[in-house]
């Protein structure tokens, strides 16, 4: 009786072992990819599912987003300036299915694949470039790291450039460059003034020139400023057409002198 009762505990708590084993608990973001003697069966969870032991195998996976650093990557831009860049990635698993079975390790092939892409794509570009237009180096990143990834069940939500990295030699440089592009800007500003008030001037001398009246006046006003500063001493000619004006004419005078002596 003995051994047999002891075989019955024994069996009993190995099936209670087995069964133990064989309930798996997955989480609403997480599912199981089960292997039947191992050929793909099916893609199971969330709750609690049976796997049998030895028979069944089941592969977790988390179907949230990960985040994924890229590490710093050394680039030569188009214009052959060595920079460092490093990024950050959003994907998630969209397949259970083909992220267990299409490819080894999902998380480490998107991880080298970015690396990559990374590299490629901003060697295509200059520095300016990845400098100012960063969201289109994004986009463009991006883009192609979804195609790639499409067969491995996997979608890449974004990609942020984080840093661009330049030697400071390149720093002093790009200062430079931006300090000769703003000089270029105020002289450019600069003969645009001076050829607007060209214009000006050009066209009140047309208007003086059709009205004398309007010299007078100027000058006039050049002697009223010029008698508010008391500082100096200045000698100003008067033309003859101002004198005229006040005294009128020569001929006129010179008819009106023959008239008294013919009387």
């Amino acid at each position: 009786m003995f051994p047999t009762a002891y075989v019955l505990v024994v069996a009993a708590a190995l099936l209670l072992a087995l069964l133990i084993a064989s309930l798996k608990i997955l989480n609403e973001y997480e599912r199981g990819v089960v292997f039947l003697l191992g050929r793909f069966q099916a893609v199971k969870g969330p709750g609690l599912i049976v796997v049998v032991p030895i028979i069944q195998q089941m592969v977790r996976v988390d179907l949230r987003t990960v985040t994924m650093d890229v590490p710093s990557q050394d680039v030569i831009s188009r214009d052959n300036v060595s920079v460092k860049v490093n990024a950050v990635i959003y994907f998630r698993v969209l397949d259970p299915e083909r992220a267990i079975i299409e490819v080894e390790d999902f998380l480490l092939a998107t991880s080298q694949l970015a690396q990559t892409t990374l590299r490629s794509v901003l060697g295509q570009h200059e520095l300016d470039e990845m400098l100012s237009a960063r969201d289109k180096l994004n986009e463009d990143i991006q883009t192609i790291l979804d195609a790639q990834t499409d067969a491995w069940g996997i979608k890449v939500a974004n990609v942020e450039i984080k840093h661009v990295d330049i030697d400071e030699s390149m720093v002093r440089a790009i200062a430079r460059q931006a300090e000769a592009e703003r000089e270029r800007r105020a002289k450019v500003i600069n003969a645009e003034g001076e050829f607007q008030a060209a214009g000006k001037l050009l066209d009140a001398s047309k208007i003086i020139a059709q009205q004398p009246q309007a010299l007078q006046l100027r000058y006039l006003q050049t002697l009223n400023d010029l008698a508010s500063d008391r500082t100096s001493t200045v000698v100003f000619p008067v033309p003859m057409e101002l004198v005229q004006s006040f005294l009128g004419r020569p001929s006129e005078l010179g008819v009106s002198d023959s008239k008294e002596d013919s009387g």
